[in-house]
């Protein structure tokens, strides 16, 4: 092994030093993502960049971050590695290795994205349910003179909900639709 690297010149040292931290650290982040570990690392630099994007807009996928840094890395050196018998011109050899990593930067971004996509946060929002139909559980005095209970499918769950009518009373068991959400916990109803 001493006489491999013996061997080699400052360029190809400097290649299989990268590769070799790059693989490390990556290694180490996989294993900590799959046991449950958080392996955001502070590096301790303080960047201001002035961007365009409204504050409220939510970007969770960042360009410059520590894992995208050694997913670069990784993707250069070894690419680097590779063919460096095959290209013999430096520049060459370092701009494809360059668009390698950057490739793999954005595949990853994009796999990322895509999972991100399929997350589901299992809150079921009340404002969803108008038009979904019910019945009443509790009878719902008439003219809003009350309130009553009644049970609707929403997201794909049954739910029970404070509700009240503009028509008249609501007995229990009468098939409903809801006109509109009033607040957080109360329903607007009317016979179906």
């Amino acid at each position: 092994m001493q006489e491999w690297w013996s061997t080699l010149d400052l360029f190809m040292k400097s290649l299989w030093g990268i590769t070799i931290f790059a693989s490390l650290v990556f290694i180490v982040e996989t294993i900590m993502t799959f046991v449950g570990m958080d392996s955001d690392i502070d590096i301790g630099t303080d960047v201001d960049f002035d961007t365009d994007t409204p504050p409220d807009s939510s970007h969770p996928f960042q360009l410059f971050t520590f894992r995208n840094f050694i997913n670069f890395f990784l993707g250069f050196g070894w690419t680097a590695i590779a063919l460096r018998s095959s290209v013999n011109n430096t520049f060459l050899l370092l701009l494809i290795a360059a668009i390698v990593g950057i490739l793999l930067v954005t595949a990853v971004m994009y796999i990322f994205k895509w999972l991100s996509g399929m997350e589901q946060s299992g809150n079921i929002r009340i404002q969803t349910a108008t038009g979904c139909k019910g019945t009443v559980y509790l009878t719902i005095p008439g003219k809003r003179q009350g309130e009553g209970k009644v049970q609707i499918s929403i997201q794909g769950a049954i739910r029970e909900y404070n509700a009240v009518t503009d028509g008249d009373k609501l007995a229990n068991g009468t098939p409903i639709r809801v006109k509109e959400a009033l607040n957080e916990n109360t329903l607007l109803v009317e016979k179906q």
